[in-house]
Parts: C-alpha cells; structure tokens; sequence
C-alpha cells in the first residue's frame, strides 16, 4: 500500500497540519496505541492522524537523516499490529505503510476517523490479563486519557458521521474520472500515480481510504465523488457557480445584469474555474509612482487570496444536498458570494458581525477540506475568515463583512473593493481607461489624438502612452524613452507635440519636466 501524499511532505509537516502527525524513534506499542486511539476518536474532527515510526523527532521537527528500522523490526512490528489492533474496544485497524526514506526503511501508520467511534484502548496493550481500557484523544500535539466530559462529548459524537464520508449508494467506479484521479495524485507527488492504469481505479480509492464497507460491498465516498467526478450535479443537483453582474447596481438597477456560462464539474475544477473567471473578469491592479520612494505603490480592486479563500470557503461548507447554487453577484462597489446552508448555530451573531473567526467543531465536509489543503487551497483550522481579513488588510481594502439569516438557511459575504477604485466611471461604447485615477472614455481622448497636427506614427506613440499611463502615472522624458525605445531628445519632441495639442500639464510637485494627461 502506498501512501496518499508524499512522505516529504509528511516528514516536513506539509499539506497535513502537524498535531496531526506523531513521530516515533521506536517500537513501543503502548504509547503508539494510545495515539492510534486518539486519532481514531478524532475529538477535534481533523481527519484522523498519522504515526511515522523509525523517525526521531526534535523540537517538532523530524530528525534526518532518518533513524529507521531494521528489516526484521518490521516483520516483528507488523505481526504485532494484527494483535493489538483487536485490543482496541471496538476492534480498529489502521493502514500500515512501509517507505524508503534517507536509504532506510520507516512504518507509517495511517489512523482515519473510525466509523465506529468513539474507542478505547487498553492502559497497557502489552500486558498479558487484566487490561484497562480507556478513552484517549489527541490535545495538541499529544495523546492523553479524557476526562470525563470529554468521554461524554466523545460518546454524543457516536451517531455524527461527516456528509461526505458517508457512502454514496447510486455511484459506480464509470462516475470517477480516472484523469482527474491521476492528476490529483501527480499534483500531491503520491507514489500511487503511477498504478491507476495498472491496478483500478477501485483500488486505488481504497488506498486513499475513499470507499465505505466491507471488501465485498463497498460503496464508493461522497468526498471520491466531489473531487474526482466530472458531473457532480448527477448526485447533487446544482452543485454548481452562477455569476451574475450588475454594472449598475442590484438596487439602482436590478434589470440590468449580465449572466455568465454556469459552472460545472468537480470541485477543484469548480474553484479553478470560477477563479479564472473572476480574474479575467473583475481583478485589475492599480500602480501609482511617487517621487520620494523607489517601489510604486501597488493595490487590487480585491485582492486574489481574499476571493480564492471566499469561494473554497463556500464550497468546503456547503450543504451539497442543499439543492442551490453558489451564487457569487459582481456589483460596482462590491463582491457578493452566496452559499448554502448559512452558519452554524452554535456561532453566536455578534461573532458573525465581527468578522474576524468562526470556530465550530463540526465539519459538515471534513474530508474535503483535507484534499483542498493538499492542493494548497484551503488551511483549515478555522483560519479561513481571518485570512479574508488579512489579505484585505494587506492591500490596504475595507473588511468583509458575513450575514446569515435567522433560520440559517445561507450565509452572503460581501467584499468591498478598494477605496481608490471608486472613482467616478465615464463608458463610451463601453470601453474605458483609467488616467491618474479617473476613467476616461477612449473615444473621447481618440479625439483629441485626431486633432493633434503630427503624423500617424507619432499619433500611435501618444494613443500607447495614454493606455500606458492609466494608472496615473507621472512621466516624463526617461519614462516616454523606456516605453518606446527611442532617444531622450526624440521623447522630448513628443512631449512638447503633446504640450502644443494640450493634451498633457505638468505635476506638480514632482519636480521639473514631469506631466501628467490633462483631462
């Protein structure tokens, strides 16, 4: 059996968060049941746990070159697995994963959530008679014995399965896509890409622990179906993007809208898609030089991270029997993502009115969130709002703010564009450029470029340089030398050619010989 994500990975604590990986110098069966235990229990519902054997650890960090295991340790460990697992009440068997790191041989064993929780495990599972038995669960980076509370909790989680670990009895192995099966897997360097065509796509979902019952009936996983299959709608109806733009406004003018092609497909491909429509659609940079520093000044209407964490946000917790569509509608000042169900009760109002972070221990797509954070997509922990904020803060862009009705039925975020972007917008025939801030009909300053007594060449030059300069930049005759190739004298010329067509006027406060498109 080969193991889902790379072991680099895992050896480096990337892609899995690191309270969820144990590493173990030795064989020493008590404390590793302890924390198969406690990984099977999964208190915090972070997906289970892996425990890296023949690994040294020193201040969290994994010791190299590895220690290892000698060959007959490993014959001696896994007969010992096939004993101790049936010591577990009830009974759990986790994957166990042999790799070659640093020229030495290491024992991995992977816990999932058990579907049998919660578990307990003896105090001892090497003692001969008379074991206790207890309740562990991982606090930290640690596996310890509950206390009582937390057995009380552990056993109230008994009948909570995560909707997309549950079985999907309609699918067969013809929904998955054995293409995106492969990608995913290359994209993650899982050694398991290279045996899909050899050995099935069935068993290589169960490797990656994405089917559900017994050897002779397993159903194939929720989760398998939202990453690996091509028309998701089939099981979940309208599992799907609709954006709609309102160049006016929804308020100021609700039948005015554009709809865009639907979005469809399997999650990952979803997010992509939707991503690259919004940059091609709405994300535009804005970069204005100044005269007493070297950087320009650089900000986004949104900002990429700030809408990629919105809408895998919308996805990662979504209701997919929900029967409604992600909604995410373009307005002049704003962003506005829409998905189903809204959040949690257990979040109070004046949290979701902060904006700032929402901490459930429940996960209604637990198992999605762990693939979205292989492919870099997600971090999980509840640090999705805070990084929203953060990266509106960074670019200098007013908070999102979170609604949800009082039935909880959707959650609507809205992000704001930036400040500067909110300049007044002139359109003629619906094409614009921006001058020193301003939007300013092309047709218009087309107009003035007819006038201008100078030849067709020389008219080109200046039509290039206003679209040049749409951020509002100051120039002068270096900057017009630099975008033509041409001499500083010749860049003076054209500057005084457009002087003389009052076209440009000198900035103010930049020095001598800096200008600016008069408007």
């Amino acid at each position: 059996m080969e193991l889902e994500i790379n072991i680099e990975d895992l050896l480096n604590k990337r892609r899995v968060e690191s309270e969820r990986i144990e590493f173990k110098a030795g064989w020493n069966p008590d404390e590793v049941y302890h924390s198969v235990c406690a990984f099977a229990n999964d208190f915090d519902n972070v997906g289970g746990g892996y425990i890296v054997i023949g690994v040294e650890e020193k201040n969290g960090v994994a010791v190299r070159p590895v220690k290892g295991l000698e060959e007959q340790e490993l014959d001696k460990i896994q007969k010992e697995i096939l004993g101790y697992n049936n010591t577990l009440i009830p009974a759990y068997f986790p994957k166990v994963i042999i790799e070659e790191v640093d020229k030495k041989s290491i024992l991995i064993l992977w816990v999932a959530t058990g579907i049998q929780r919660p578990y307990k495990a003896p105090e001892h599972v090497t003692s001969k008679k008379g074991k206790k038995h207890y309740y562990y669960i991982r606090y930290a980076s640690s596996s310890v014995r509950a206390n009582f509370e937390q057995e009380r909790e552990l056993v109230n989680m008994t009948n909570y399965a995560p909707f997309d670990t549950r079985p999907n009895f309609e699918a067969t192995e013809d929904d998955i896509s054995v293409a995106l099966l492969r990608d995913h897997l290359v994209e993650t360097k899982s050694k398991l890409s290279k045996q899909v065509i050899d050995r099935g796509t069935m068993a290589i979902l169960n490797d990656m622990q994405l089917l559900v019952g017994p050897f002779e009936q397993q159903y194939i996983s929720n989760v398998a179906l939202m990453m690996f299959c091509e028309h998701l709608d089939k099981f979940f109806p309208y599992t799907q993007v609709e954006i709609v733009r309102f160049p006016e406004g929804s308020i100021k003018n609700p039948n005015n809208f554009k709809e865009f092609p639907v979005i469809k497909g399997s999650v990952p491909m979803m997010i992509k898609r939707t991503m690259q429509t919004l940059q091609d659609l709405v994300i535009e940079e804005m970069v204005t030089k100044v005269n007493y520093q070297m950087e320009a000044i650089r900000r986004f209407n949104y900002p990429y991270q700030a809408l990629e964490e919105a809408v895998v946000n919308a996805f990662y917790h979504r209701d997919y029997l929900s029967g409604q569509a992600i909604i995410i509608e373009i307005e002049p000042e704003l962003i506005r993502i829409i998905s189903f169900p809204g959040i949690d009760r257990s979040i109070p109002k004046r949290v979701i009115e902060e904006g700032e972070r929402f901490s459930s221990r429940y996960y209604r797509n637990k198992r999605l969130g762990e693939f979205l954070k292989e492919l870099d997509l997600s971090e999980g922990k509840s640090t999705g709002i805070p990084t929203i904020q953060e990266e509106l803060r960074n670019n200098g862009s007013p908070k999102a703010k979170f609604y949800t009705d009082d039935d909880r039925r959707a959650v609507t975020v809205e992000i704001p564009i930036h400040p500067d972007f909110l300049e007044e917008k002139v359109a003629i025939d619906g094409k614009k450029v921006a001058i020193d801030g301003k939007k300013v009909a092309i047709d218009v300053l087309n107009e003035r470029i007819k006038n201008m007594k100078v030849n067709s060449p020389t008219k080109e030059k200046v039509f290039m340089l206003i679209n040049e300069m749409q951020e509002g930049r100051i120039f002068g005759r270096t900057e017009i030398a630099s975008l033509f190739k041409i001499s500083l004298t010749s860049a003076g010329t054209l500057i005084a050619k457009m002087k003389d067509a009052d076209m440009i006027e000198e900035a103010k406060g930049y020095g001598k010989g800096k200008y600016k498109i008069k408007l």
